[in-house]
C-alpha cells in the first residue's frame, strides 16, 4: 500500500552518492529509488512531507559518519501528496509493521496525522510536543485551523490521548489561560528557563513519550534561521541534539517528527544541517536502547520504598540496573481491560527521588495520581 502515497527520490539530485564513502550513512540506507525496499527487518524509516525540505535535511543527513552499521535503516521517500490525510496511513502501515517512522516536515501541524495514525490503531498514548508556543486556541474560529492542532487532538470524541507533555514553551508567546487550561490537565509542561538550568529534567518526560513532535522554532533563530517561526531566544543547537538522544533511547517512543522549518531564508544550508545532525544523535540514541520498562520487568529493578509525612503514605521507586534510570509506581485503576497496565510506572529522575527523602512529593506523582482518580 505504501506505494500509493509515496514518492521515490532520486539521491543524485542532492548529493554526490559515488563520493560517499562506505562508512558514511548515506551508503547504508535502503532507498526507495525504483520500487519500495524489501521493509523485512528494517527497523527505522524515513518518510519526507515536503519535498523540497526533506531533501535539503538528507544532502547532509547522507554524508554523517553511520556508526550504527547493525541497524537497518530504510529512506522511503517522500509524500506524493503533503497532507494530513496521505501521511496518516503511512504512519499507521509502518508501526503495524513495527517499524519506527522518522518524519521530516517543513510544518507543524503534521503532528495531528502522527497522532492520528495512533487513534486509528486505537492506542493509549503520552504525546510530547517540543515548541517554543503551544498550538492552541480559545476561539472557535481559529480552533479549526490546523495550526491549532491541539484543539483538533483534545476535542476528539474518543480520545486516546493519556498525557502530553510541553517541552520548551516561552511564557511571552503564550496566553495564561491556555497555560494554565494544560496545568488544570495535569499535563506535563517545562518551560524554557527551567530547561536552560535542568536540561536533564526533560529527560523522563521525553521517555515517557509514544510519539515525540520536534518543532525546529523551538531553536534560536541565530542557529537555525529558515525556521518558520522565529525568535531570537530558544534553544541551542546542542541542547536540541541531547533531547534528540533522550528521545532515541527511550524504549516506549515508536514515532518521532522534526517540523516547522523551509529552506527558502536558510544561511549556508544551517537549518537543514542541524536537522540532519539531530536525527543523527536520535539514531545513536535509539542504537543505544537498553530494552527498559515497558519491555523490561520491574522485578528485575531496584525498588526503593520512602516513607512520605512520618510513614502516613509511601512512595516507591524503581531503578533500571540496565541504564540507571529511575521510574516511580502510580496506582492506576482498572478500565475495561489492562489498557492502563504499562503506564503504572512513570518515568521521573534521581532528583525526584531525593525530594520524595526531603518528604516533598515530586510533581509528576502528583499530576499522575490526580489523572488516574
Amino acid at each position: 500500500m505504501l506505494e500509493n502515497f509515496l514518492q521515490k527520490i532520486e539521491p543524485q539530485q542532492f548529493v554526490e552518492m559515488s563520493g560517499l564513502e562506505d562508512f558514511q550513512l548515506g551508503k547504508q540506507l535502503s532507498i526507495y529509488e525504483d520500487r519500495i525496499p524489501n521493509l523485512k527487518g528494517i527497523q527505522l524509516a524515513i518518510i519526507g512531507v515536503g519535498k523540497v525540505a526533506a531533501n535539503a535535511v538528507r544532502s547532509y543527513l547522507y554524508q554523517l559518519t553511520n556508526i550504527t552499521p547493525t541497524l537497518k535503516i530504510a529512506d522511503l521517500g517522500n509524500l506524493a501528496k503533503p497532507t494530513n490525510e496521505v501521511l496518516i496511513p503511512v504512519i499507521k502501515e509502518l508501526l503495524d509493521s513495527q517499524i519506527f517512522p522518522i518524519i521530516i516536515g517543513n510544518q507543524h501541524h503534521f503532528t495531528l496525522a502522527q497522532y492520528q495514525a495512533y487513534h486509528l490503531r486505537e492506542q493509549l498514548v503520552n504525546l510530547v510536543v517540543i515548541d517554543k508556543t503551544i498550538d492552541f486556541t480559545f476561539d472557535k474560529v481559529h480552533a479549526r485551523r490546523n495550526i491549532n492542532f491541539f484543539n483538533k487532538i483534545l476535542q476528539q470524541d474518543q480520545s486516546y490521548l493519556l498525557h502530553l507533555g510541553l517541552i520548551g514553551y516561552q511564557s511571552h508567546f503564550i496566553n495564561p489561560r491556555i497555560l494554565q487550561f494544560f496545568e488544570n490537565q495535569q499535563f506535563d509542561y517545562m518551560r524554557l528557563g527551567h530547561i536552560r538550568a535542568q536540561l536533564e529534567e526533560t529527560e523522563p518526560i521525553i521517555r515517557d513519550a509514544d510519539l515525540l513532535s520536534f518543532d525546529i522554532s523551538v531553536i534560536r533563530q541565530s542557529e537555525v534561521p529558515a525556521t518558520r517561526n522565529p525568535s531570537p531566544s530558544g534553544l541551542f543547537s546542542e541542547e536540541a541534539c541531547k533531547m534528540a538522544h533522550y528521545a532515541g533511547l527511550s524504549n516506549k517512543l515508536t514515532s518521532i517528527g522534526f517540523y516547522g522549518f523551509n529552506t527558502k531564508d536558510d544561511l549556508n544550508g544551517q537549518t537543514v544541517h542541524l536537522v540532519a545532525q539531530m536525527i543523527w544523535y536520535f539514531i545513536e540514541g535509539y542504537n543505544s536502547r537498553k530494552g527498559d520498562y515497558p519491555f523490561a520487568s520491574k522485578n528485575d529493578y531496584q525498588r526503593f520504598t520512602v516513607l512520605m509525612d512520618e510513614g502516613e503514605h509511601e512512595l516507591v521507586f524503581y531503578k533500571s540496573p540496565l541504564s540507571d534510570r529511575w521510574w516511580i509506581e502510580v496506582p492506576m485503576p482498572i478500565i475495561g481491560n489492562t489498557m492502563h497496565e504499562r503506564h503504572k510506572l512513570i518515568p521521573c529522575s534521581h532528583s525526584d527521588y531525593i525530594r520524595a527523602c526531603e518528604n516533598e512529593t515530586p510533581l509528576r506523582w502528583w499530576h499522575a495520581m490526580k489523572k488516574a482518580l
